[in-house]
């Protein structure tokens, strides 16, 4: 969600040497973030089996280096990393004022963070303070053409010509569809008329998954077959995204893609897929509702939604889930695309 603010600093700054820190985990996806000089490394399990040795040597290499640091998040961990890097800084700050107080003093610029604020525009904030004109548009990391080629050569040799992204996984299983109301929306999308290709990676949660797809026709299975930058060519191929709120629906909106996502627990105001033809997104709960190239499916449920993790919210079963009806979800894809066929 950061690649529009870091595209619009390096046009307006002129072509400057930009570095991002980013979790570990996110490595993968940083790699593929255009105009980026270099990307720090912030690992969790460094910290915990290393203890300050990981610190010494990030602000060894960080420490004043910069003359704007940037700052998305309002933990007091990466606030310390900015104000420490940049001879000038920018950074989400808390509302609180009792966590904020010494962010508000130490910073050149701030503004709060809001979680009842869709994501991207909580990170085109830096923009407005450095009075940087932009749209609010969700921008998607270009791919090389070797990469896209070679997406399509998989895709002939199993005979896929149009296609419709199916992505059934999630980070955590508390928001992903139930196994028997997954399967019994497979069926409906074998009889669409279009090839449905279902996507994931090799990790357990997927794995999973894929050991318990049903045999269907129309039916194709990439599970653990392309790596994220593939998985971005995939998308653009696409004609549409079914599946859960994850990085991929978020992908498929970036890619301006017909977007069908199921919801659980997750809140809309910061999570919801954006649509960069309305420059919205969703936030109220419904049980369906769509604006613009996005159709969000939600239970009807007086606690939807709870942003809990799972109804316990200790990553257990989320009973929304289990409330979003196969055949109401099937109804909205094939009235689209019939009149995208007729």
């Amino acid at each position: 969600m950061s690649i529009t603010l870091i595209n619009l600093i390096y046009e307006y700054f002129h072509s400057p040497q930009i570095d991002l820190l980013v979790n570990d985990d996110t490595y993968s996806m940083a790699k593929l973030l255009p105009n980026i000089n270099f990307i720090h490394q912030f690992s969790y399990q460094k910290k915990r089996n290393y203890r300050w040795k990981q610190e010494k040597e990030l602000l060894s290499s960080l420490f004043k280096k910069y003359d704007l640091s940037i700052n998305l998040t309002a933990s007091d961990r990466s606030v310390i990393y900015a104000l420490l890097a940049g001879k000038k800084t920018i950074s989400a700050i808390e509302k609180d004022n009792k966590k904020s107080w010494w962010k508000k003093i130490l910073l050149t610029y701030y503004y709060y963070f809001d979680i009842n604020k869709h994501i991207l525009l909580n990170n085109l904030e830096p923009l407005n303070l450095l009075q940087i004109e932009h749209k609010n548009i969700q921008k998607s990391p270009e791919v090389s053409n070797k990469i896209v080629a070679n997406i399509k050569k998989k895709l002939d040799r199993r005979g896929i010509k149009e296609f419709v992204i199916f992505h059934p996984s999630a980070q955590y299983k508390y928001k992903i569809y139930p196994q028997y109301l997954r399967d019994e929306l497979l069926s409906f999308l074998s009889k669409l008329g279009v090839s449905i290709v279902i996507t994931g990676t090799n990790n357990i949660i997927d794995t999973e998954i894929k050991l318990n797809l049903p045999s269907l026709p129309n039916i194709f299975d990439l599970i653990g077959e392309t790596s994220l930058e593939e998985y971005f060519a995939l998308s653009s191929l696409s004609q549409a995204y079914i599946g859960m709120d994850t990085l991929n629906m978020h992908i498929a909106s970036a890619q301006n893609k017909r977007i069908f996502a199921i919801f659980g627990p997750t809140k809309l105001s910061m999570w919801a897929p954006w649509s960069n033809q309305l420059q919205v997104s969703a936030t109220d709960d419904m049980a369906i509702q769509t604006y613009g190239n996005v159709t969000i499916f939600q239970a009807d449920m007086p606690c939807v939604a709870c942003g809990n993790a799972g109804c316990d919210d200790n990553h257990g079963k989320s009973d929304c889930l289990y409330n979003i009806s196969p055949r109401l979800v099937f109804r909205e894809i094939e009235d689209w695309y019939q009149k995208i066929s007729s």
